[in-house]
């Protein structure tokens, strides 16, 4: 029988056919980002289409996000300083790939919410290329400790909007679960700014735990977590200077993306110019299907 390896190499074969035929979309995409496309998408030929066309179509309406992302910059150094995000080194027995993200200092003055989405993504895009692991779905942490109220006014709408529909139309995984920890009392009010944008298929997979709850561990193994939340993965710091170590370590790649990975609309072929891609270009409140199977 052929491994699996072969067998991603066979079934790309007509995704980078299609690729080839279509002008508007960048042409040097590595294997292994195809290959998530290919299974968080079922590997249903058309669905993995519309998705790469949706991913790099977002990428290019949202230069705020996806331009001058040196990891070198005083404004990314920023961000890697206050706030820390951790993709965690062992997988939960399903195979899912889990994460925290928090807030390290509760100064809000320090924080720029473009700069973080933005930091985000890069964190994002240096798995999505370099990985070749590639988890059967994800889990989101979010640990809210740090967070106060003063945050609803640190966000940007408009970046909240086209933050929500990436992650949850565009970006190549399987969403699980979504972990709220440490939640304050107010996080309603928070949780309000992002309902909008909220698919009801995503909304379900949220759940909110007190503070100094053990709640998270029935979805989650405590040993898979940090030391300093009583796990056994190492502690954040070691975590996340790796992170940083690699996400530095792609700044070449970072800077060159400023202008590879853009759409071409002037040469979007006529056969894309259909209804959906036109909405997704004004970034609407409404989404197509997510794989959350």
């Amino acid at each position: 029988m052929p491994d699996q390896e072969t067998e991603f190499n066979n079934e790309l074969v007509p995704i980078k056919q299609w690729l080839s035929r279509q002008p508007h979309l960048p042409q040097d995409i590595e294997d292994v980002l195809l290959r998530r496309f290919y299974t968080s998408c079922g590997r249903n030929m058309e669905r993995i289409k519309r998705t790469i066309d949706l991913f790099f179509t977002i990428r290019s309406t949202a230069p705020e996000l996806f331009c001058k992302r040196d990891p070198w910059s005083a404004e990314i150094r920023r961000v890697f300083e206050i706030t820390d995000m951790l993709p965690l080194p062992n997988k939960t027995k399903e195979n899912y790939k889990v994460f925290i993200y928090r807030l390290n200092n509760p100064d809000l003055d320090l924080f720029n919410f473009t700069d973080a989405v933005k930091t985000f993504f890069m964190l994002a895009d240096t798995r999505l290329t370099e990985e070749d692991d590639i988890p059967s779905g994800e889990i989101p942490i979010f640990d809210s400790a740090n967070v106060s109220l003063k945050f609803i006014g640190k966000v940007n709408l408009s970046v909240l909007r086209k933050y929500m529909v990436y992650t949850q139309e565009a970006i190549p995984i399987r969403l699980k679960q979504v972990h709220v920890i440490n939640a304050p009392s107010y996080i309603s009010k928070i949780y309000a700014l992002c309902k909008p944008f909220l698919k009801s298929e995503v909304a379900k997979l949220i759940k909110f735990h007190e503070p100094n709850s053990d709640t998270l561990y029935k979805d989650v193994p405590q040993e898979l977590l940090p030391y300093e939340y009583g796990g056994k993965a190492g502690s954040v710091d070691q975590i996340k200077r790796y992170w940083i170590k690699r996400i530095e370590a792609k700044r070449n790649w970072f800077l060159a993306n400023d202008n590879n990975w853009k759409v071409k609309e002037s040469v979007r072929p006529s056969g894309c110019q259909d209804e959906r891609a036109n909405k997704v270009r004004d970034l609407p409140g409404t989404f197509r299907s997510l794989a959350l199977d």
